[in-house]
């Protein structure tokens, strides 16, 4: 129930940041990742956010995406990773992320995608440390197989600057 609770959480944040990231204050840019900072409910929110390089199909229209690893200064989440896009996604088929030989299990949940485990959080942002670019699969709703390519230049910049400023 507790993970129920903070992934309820998380969700909501991800559609305040979609919905109002004009009203985030922009704290940096560091190649292809952007660091924002604001406040929700009285907690600080510092996240780095990126856009896919690449969108496959093509053909469909994939309104915004976005890749995004946020942290609280509360510490209620530290190095969160979580893919939002412009649509609904298929809950019954898990999307994944991977990063060269690593590949991250993850759910879905209306609109985005988390990582389940802890642990498979860490392994992913320290993935996405060392690695360059990091794929995302999913299945939307109505049952299109889609594919994200994220550049990785500057997610290590970017996380020290998310960690800075919410510390």
């Amino acid at each position: 129930m507790r993970i129920l609770k903070f992934v309820l959480v998380l969700v909501a944040f991800g559609m305040l940041i979609l919905a109002t990231n004009a009203h985030a204050k922009l704290e940096g840019v560091f190649s292809d990742w952007a660091v924002h900072s604001k406040t929700v409910s009285g907690d600080t929110i510092c996240y780095a956010l990126a856009k896919p390089k690449s969108k496959t199909p093509s053909s469909v229209d994939h309104g915004d995406i976005y890749f995004m690893v946020a942290d609280w200064k509360s510490g209620a989440a530290k190095e969160q990773p979580s893919l939002i896009t412009g649509y609904m996604l298929k809950a019954q088929i898990p999307p994944s992320a991977r990063i060269g030989r690593a590949k991250i299990p993850m759910f879905a949940d209306k609109n985005e995608a988390f990582v389940e485990s802890g642990a498979d959080e860490k392994k992913l942002v320290r993935s996405m440390r060392k690695g360059s670019t990091m794929r995302v699969d999913a299945v939307s709703a109505r049952g299109t197989q889609i594919s994200y390519e994220f550049s990785l230049r500057g997610i290590t910049a970017a996380l020290g600057k998310v960690r800075s400023v919410c510390k």
